[in-house]
């Protein structure tokens, strides 16, 4: 008898908790249907600072619609791929498995990007990349993906024209990784650094992950290039820098905002100085400045990114086309961002027959002084 009385006062106690929970919560989330949205991005690893900067634009956007007149109540769904493909592909499938997400934004690298796209045509779940910028991933036209970055040969060519005019090189030695993103803009600025009047006098390609370019590096100095290009990213791109300075090779090193990120300069150290990379220019805009001044707001614990402002876009291309179209057929969805013209933070956003965003690039080159990005002083 007492533990029958007993187990009423906790079921009732349980409802009285519950009940409580939802006077708390506001009557109009508590009539919102719950949907979920998915980030998938590097937040562990030599890429979590491009990762988590995104992440939380990802998180800010759904914030803010989550507080407004949004006719969902939409939960996040923040996953890591650790800047790997396996892992990745991992994530993806915990995201198109699960009933609840409607559609996801991902990837910072363009190998994972590469790797996951599959995954989310088969299921046909909406997915826009917000950072990995290889040609590739938009010329296979999948009708789930869009992409609202540049792709890596709309930040080379004008490299490749400020490396002959700006830089005043003559002569440049390109290193690169031998992945998809590597290999692509090993050709891209080889072909339009050609163009521009200029002569590639080496090209060496190397396995992601490779630690000692030195003998390759060695070899160079009898070409007597301006300048190396590189095509990689953060670790191998401090490792070379570092490298050029110990077989003293002292000529910039250039490359597309890749390793745009504080920890190039910690892994090559005081090599670091005089790196220049290309950047897309910052369009300022009060959406963009309203989004810098929220995030300070918020007070996130890390800093914003450079792919802050893609993420948080890209978020707000999907919340608009399921406001818009509602959650029950994935294929209208996917239709709908192709066919949006969305003014964000990153100017008006408007896909191509493939997905790809048609805002034209224009850079600014980033220098590393005193240990630190600058905006380059010609």
């Amino acid at each position: 008898m007492r533990t029958s009385l007993m187990r009423r006062r906790t079921v009732l106690a349980g409802l009285m908790m519950l009940s409580t929970a939802m006077a708390i919560m506001p009557a109009a989330a508590q009539d919102k249907p719950h949907i979920k949205l998915g980030f998938i991005g590097p937040v562990s690893g030599g890429n979590a600072q491009q990762g988590l900067g995104a992440r939380n634009g990802f998180l800010l956007a759904i914030e803010q619609a989550n507080a407004a007149d949004y006719p969902y109540q939409v939960e996040p769904v923040a996953l890591d791929d650790a800047s790997d493909p396996q892992t990745g592909v991992g994530a993806a499938l915990k995201l198109v498995n699960d009933p609840d997400v409607v559609a996801a934004i991902g990837h910072w690298n363009s190998p994972v990007a590469l790797a996951t796209m599959p995954v989310f045509h088969r299921s046909q779940m909406p997915m826009i990349v917000w950072g990995a910028i290889s040609p590739q991933i938009t010329q296979q036209n999948l009708p789930e993906i869009t992409r609202v970055t540049p792709t890596l040969v709309a930040e080379n060519h004008p490299l490749a024209d400020w490396a002959a005019t700006g830089l005043g090189a003559k002569k440049i030695a390109i290193f690169a990784d031998t992945s998809d993103y590597g290999t692509a803009n090993s050709q891209a600025f080889d072909g339009f650094f050609t163009e521009a009047g200029g002569e590639i006098v080496a090209k060496e390609l190397f396995p992601v992950g490779t630690v000692d370019f030195r003998t390759a590096l060695t070899k160079l100095r009898d070409a007597s290039p301006d300048a190396i290009y590189f095509g990689g990213v953060i670790a191998e791109a401090g490792i070379l820098r570092k490298q050029m300075a110990e077989v003293g090779l002292n000529i910039p090193m250039i490359g597309i905002s890749g390793f745009y990120d504080p920890d190039f300069i910690a892994l090559a150290g005081p090599a670091a100085e005089g790196t220049m990379v290309s950047y897309p220019a910052s369009q300022s805009n009060p959406k963009l400045e309203k989004m810098n001044a929220d995030y300070a707001a918020r007070a996130f614990s890390e800093p914003t990114s450079p792919y802050t402002k893609y993420a948080y876009d890209a978020t707000n291309i999907l919340l608009a086309v399921i406001r818009e179209k509602g959650i029950d057929d994935k294929v209208a969805l996917a239709e709908a961002i192709r066919a949006i013209s969305y003014d964000g933070v990153l100017g008006t956003t408007t896909f191509d027959e493939n997905g790809q965003t048609r805002i034209e690039v224009t850079i600014e080159i980033k220098e590393v002084r005193d240990g630190a990005w600058t905006d380059h002083k010609k």
